[in-house]
């Protein structure tokens, strides 16, 4: 078993080929923290890691000693109050209105697999023999209430998975302010956070900050994880970079608000806190009642940035995504949103479908505007049914005239939300989250129904399900356009308003869950402005989410490259957008348009009748190309190899697991001049396999490319457009002798070879 106790030292090693993790029971019966980080050879005692010293103006447990002070120690589910002083990881109010509590080691239980969480998405194993779980249950005996922390360590993985359980085993009611998944303490300091921040259109950037003594912190009050801030930051040492050094990954299963916080104390140790937001957050615990965390996923990697992605991927895309499209390569699609808006028929709708099955696209998307009066966006929202005028044959007859010209059918939705020009709205006015006596915000015109509420959930979901069993669909984009404001719930009494944010998320996973299991072959889409609802809990209904509403090329080189830190490539929507872009009015070539695209789930974003029919020729192209890679791409080892954050130059690989085959990315910005030789080390490959270079028409060895570098040496090295053209950019020459030399991108296909 991957997990031991030491019953004489009371201590829990959690360990595999890759980590170790320590913690122990205290001398109070609290339990303590030692050691997270690369495995380290198990031993009787681990002792000598608990260190306690006597300082001025600090608290003592016992009288008897005055070296035990719980400021001093690293702790696993700290409380604050009886000598630490730092941030604690969970609060419950008692009806005496004291918040001191006292949760003790009771007992605990080793067992092989992982347990379902109850109406939360979290990881999960397809064999016991995956993964192996440690519960320790604490219990406050004064309040008679109970705390079950949770430990699952997966067997090939450095992963640790956490998550509490609060059950109020006595008759008094509590309350309960706070409640964080994860808590680690840290011995010391030396660390750079990293978080993935931005903001609508330029969602999770890489930003990097020195720790220092007090508090760094990210978080979302939006009512869901939003654009500015994802739940997710990682500690790497100074010296870490991608492919080498010490790094922690701390990522939350949740889509609602979250605080992702790291606390410096004044003897260097850090902390970690990570779990749903405190701040309006209170849940009565009434007496046998249960409150469940979301789960935190932990990832060390002793290979740098990289190692820890690729953890992330594997675990994400394997065990987190479920269900018929977890394995499958997902099809290629076009939306009309961008070619359309609101403005469109059927006669139009059918006319994109067939050019788009003329180039062999497998899906049309048909976006906003299909239901109720939707003509424009102050209306319509809420009326799940077919707007005949636009459409005479309702979805039903659209899709089939779809399918029938050799294409699947999907559909946008946002369940979520409702305009007060609507059938819904003007049935059910109260039914909108809203403060009773206060003005309500609008965003995008629009209002956000309470989702805490089971009867707005249900009428939802059969609206939607009937549109869904009346239609052949296939594939569903789920959208959310406006964070939460003025939140209050009238179908709660007063002293449950702070339940409602997390009543909300708890509503939209449960539709999800209803929709899944009715239709589990349709592949659903998350979406929310783009990537404002871009989180682990979100793949766990949805194997793929729209990134972001910015589709142009260049802007998607830093969203997909942020993205990847933590989210495989399987779930990234990207696709190929109109120009002039929308977003940034960027005349960017169709090729890097596409070779961005390429890494992610892949689609087009225009009308390909106003295409060229050069244009129109290498979107078919690029459709051939993606059939045949796509599987490549998803399911490989994803490498990031120059960044965009600090380049011109942005460069990134996919290689296949027997290393056989392998894709690099090359993207270059803004053109220069007379510029100096460039090559790039590749990661990843066989150092032993000769590899064929396709656009080079080369051979060269995976040490040598991994090693010394390839060559990526462009036009801008001496005089552009001379006579002695670099024989593998020869393709290269229009673009660049005609005007067009910024925005430049290159793939090139790795092949194995016995030559």
């Amino acid at each position: 078993m991957p997990i031991l106790f030491n019953q004489k030292t009371k201590e829990f090693h959690l360990y595999n080929s890759e980590i170790s993790y320590i913690l122990n029971i205290m001398k109070n019966n609290q339990l303590g923290q030692l050691y997270f980080g690369k495995k380290i050879k198990h031993r009787d005692s681990f002792e000598h890691l608990f260190e306690i010293v006597n300082r001025s103006l600090t608290a003592y447990v016992f009288t008897d000693d005055n070296k035990f002070s719980l400021e001093e120690l690293k702790q696993e589910y700290p409380s604050y109050g009886t000598t630490d002083f730092r941030y604690p990881a969970f609060e419950i109010h008692q009806e005496n209105g004291s918040k001191i509590t006292n949760f003790e080691y009771v007992s605990h239980e080793i067992f092989r697999g992982k347990k379902k969480l109850e109406s939360l998405p979290a990881t999960y194993v397809e064999e016991d023999n995956e993964a192996t779980t440690l519960e320790i249950t604490l219990r406050d005996s004064l309040i008679n209430t109970e705390v079950a922390l949770s430990y699952t360590i997966y067997e090939n993985l450095p992963v640790i998975t956490r998550h509490s359980r609060f059950i109020n085993c006595g008759d008094s009611n509590l309350r309960l302010t706070k409640a964080m998944s994860l808590n680690l303490d840290l011995p010391d300091y030396d660390y750079e956070m990293i978080q993935l921040s931005g903001a609508w259109s330029r969602e999770r950037h890489i930003k990097t900050r020195k720790l220092e003594q007090g508090i760094q912190s990210i978080y979302s009050l939006r009512g869901a994880s939003s654009p500015n801030h994802n739940p997710f930051i990682a500690l790497k040492r100074p010296n870490a970079d991608e492919h080498n050094g010490d790094v922690y990954g701390f990522s939350l299963v949740y889509s609602g608000n979250f605080l992702a916080q790291v606390e410096v104390d004044t003897h260097s140790q850090t902390r970690v806190s990570l779990g749903i937001n405190p701040h309006g957050f209170e849940w009565h615990l009434n007496a046998n009642e249960e409150f469940q965390t979301p789960e935190a996923v932990m990832v060390y990697s002793s290979e740098g940035l990289n190692k820890m992605s690729q953890t992330y991927h594997t675990l994400y895309r394997t065990r987190l995504a479920r269900g018929y499209w977890r394995d499958r390569v997902r099809p290629i699609l076009i939306n009309n949103w961008e070619a359309t808006k609101f403005s469109f028929n059927e006669e139009k709708i059918l006319d994109i479908a067939k050019s788009a099955a003329d180039v062999g696209i497998e899906l049309f998307v048909l976006d906003d505007g299909w239901f109720g009066e939707r003509n424009d966006d102050y209306r319509g929202l809420g009326d799940w049914y077919p707007n005949t005028n636009k459409l005479p044959s309702g979805i039903s007859g659209l899709s089939k005239k779809v399918n029938d010209l050799g294409l699947n059918f999907g559909l946008w939705i946002e369940p979520e939300m409702v305009n007060k020009d609507s059938e819904l709205y003007r049935n059910y006015p109260d039914w909108i989250i809203s403060t009773p006596n206060r003005s309500d915000s609008h965003g995008r015109n629009q209002y956000v129904l309470d989702f805490s509420r089971h009867e707005v959930v249900d009428y939802i979901h059969e609206m939607i399900s009937k549109v869904l069993r009346e239609s052949n669909i296939s594939y569903i984009k789920w959208d959310m356009n406006r964070s939460i404001t003025e939140c209050y719930s009238k179908a709660f009494p007063k002293e449950q308003q702070g339940e409602v944010m997390h009543r909300y998320i708890l509503g939209v996973y449960d539709l999800y869950e209803r929709l899944i299991n009715e239709f589990p072959k349709i592949l659903f889409e998350s979406c929310s402005s783009g990537g404002g609802r871009f989180d682990p809990g979100m793949l766990y209904y949805a194997p793929q989410a729209w990134a972001s509403d910015d589709s142009d090329a260049i802007e998607r080189l830093k969203i997909q490259y942020g993205t990847s830190m933590v989210y495989p490539i399987s779930s990234i929507g990207a696709h190929v957008s109109e120009i002039v872009n929308q977003q940034v009015f960027r005349n960017t070539p169709i090729e890097t348009r596409a070779n961005v695209a390429y890494f992610g789930a892949f689609g087009y974003e225009l009308d390909l009748n106003e295409l060229t029919e050069l244009e129109k020729q290498k979107v078919k192209e690029q459709v051939e190309f993606i059939k045949q890679y796509r599987e490549l791409i998803h399911k490989g080892k994803f490498y990031r190899l120059q960044s965009p954050f600090e380049n011109n130059i942005t460069a990134w690989m996919v290689v296949s697991d027997d290393k056989k085959e392998a894709i690099v990315g090359w993207y270059k910005v803004l053109n220069d001049v007379n510029e100096s030789f460039k090559r790039i080390k590749l990661k990843g490959l066989n150092e032993n396999l000769n590899y064929y270079i396709e656009q080079k028409g080369e051979y060269h060895y995976g040490d040598e490319l991994m090693n010394l570098g390839m060559i990526t040496s462009d036009y801008a090295v001496g005089d552009p457009c001379n006579e002695e053209i670099l024989p593998y950019m020869e393709d290269e020459k229009e673009l660049y002798c005609n005007g067009s030399r910024d925005f430049l991108s290159k793939l090139f296909i790795l092949k194995a070879t016995e030559e």
